[in-house]
């Protein structure tokens, strides 16, 4: 069912009320401030939202979704192909078609499907900017693998370019590919998208094994400690906490306030929220809940600098050997 009585910004709306706010919250964490301003304003003037509307943009959102997922993996032939299968030839045109003014498809997609041990030779002895750019396009895991692989120094200089990389020009872009294209003898799909920065950086020293990592970030230290601490903050988030096991999370739990456990806790996923109840008594997990439904409205900034304080205790614990973050480049991990 289409809804041509609503814009964009109205569906957005829609789509965060019916979502839920802990959802919606999460959802702000990644929007620009005008971007915020103006959501929140839509969503202030939506007092009613009828169940067939909310199911429409429902399904208008997991579609559009599915579509630029397909998109990115393989192309615009590609996605028609598997929505035609899925939803009919009509139908598929029509989402391709609403994807079409804000749809981009990632450049070095041929890259993504090759081994990561034959791309490194490839690019191993390229300039580290270069390295950094094709890195920031791969998957987290196999641009962990290719890392952890380059010699030490240039392991910490990479990384520092993948996180201060911003957008790069489509010139620039089309020549690297088209290079790399020519030495893997393979088709790539051509875009001119943003990649790198901070996030994709972490999302690949999240995927190196242990020492990689410590390497790197000893370094970043000593050359730029803002650009380290700002990595090191995002490297566990607080809702990573389900993927510790019990032990450790009953070591952690005698290591943190309370208050800023419980307050870290006011928009916890009901899995983080389960694994710290199930390994507290039950009086004290009574009393922490309790603690949490008589706080009354808090600010997010508040709760989010709570959760980096059980963050920041967990590194401590890793850093003392006291636990173990299991981390994808490693083959082995005892916690």
């Amino acid at each position: 069912m289409p809804t041509p009585d609503l814009s964009g910004k109205q569906k957005a709306a829609v789509l965060l009320v019916s979502l839920g706010p802990e959802i919606a919250a999460q959802i702000y964490r990644h929007l620009r401030d005008e971007e915020i301003e103006t959501l929140t304003r839509e969503i202030a003037n939506t007092s009613h939202v009828r169940a067939d509307v909310r199911d429409t943009v429902l399904n208008e959102f997991y579609e559009m979704y599915i579509a630029r997922e397909y998109v990115e993996q393989g192309g615009i032939d590609y996605a028609r192909e598997l929505l035609e299968k899925a939803l009919g030839a009509a139908r598929a045109e029509a989402i391709l078609s609403r994807l079409a003014s804000t749809i981009t498809t990632r450049p070095f997609s041929v890259a993504r499907k090759t081994d990561p041990g034959q791309l490194l030779n490839f690019i191993q002895n390229e300039h580290p900017q270069t390295i950094a750019l094709i890195l920031a396009y791969l998957n987290p895991e196999q641009a962990g693998m290719i890392l952890s692989a380059l010699p030490p120094e240039t392991q910490v200089d990479v990384a520092k370019r993948v996180a201060l990389l911003d957008r790069t020009t489509p010139e620039i872009l089309k020549e690297i590919e088209e290079t790399l294209e020519q030495r893997l003898s393979a088709f790539a799909v051509e875009d001119y998208t943003m990649a790198g920065g901070i996030d994709t950086a972490v999302e690949i020293l999240s995927m190196v094994d242990r020492a990689t990592e410590k390497t790197i970030i000893d370094a970043l230290e000593e050359e730029d400690p803002e650009l380290a601490e700002s990595i090191l903050k995002r490297m566990f988030v607080f809702e990573d906490i389900v993927t510790l096991d019990d032990r450790s999370i009953q070591k952690v739990l005698r290591e943190v306030d309370t208050k800023d456990l419980a307050l870290a806790l006011k928009t916890a996923s009901e899995d983080v929220a389960g694994r710290i109840y199930r390994n507290m008594s039950k009086r004290a997990a009574d009393m922490l809940k309790e603690d949490i439904e008589f706080m009354g409205p808090v600010r997010l900034r508040d709760i989010e600098e709570a959760q980096q304080k059980v963050v920041a205790t967990i590194r401590r614990l890793e850093e003392a050997g006291e636990i173990i973050i299991s981390r994808g480049g490693e083959d082995e991990v005892v916690v």
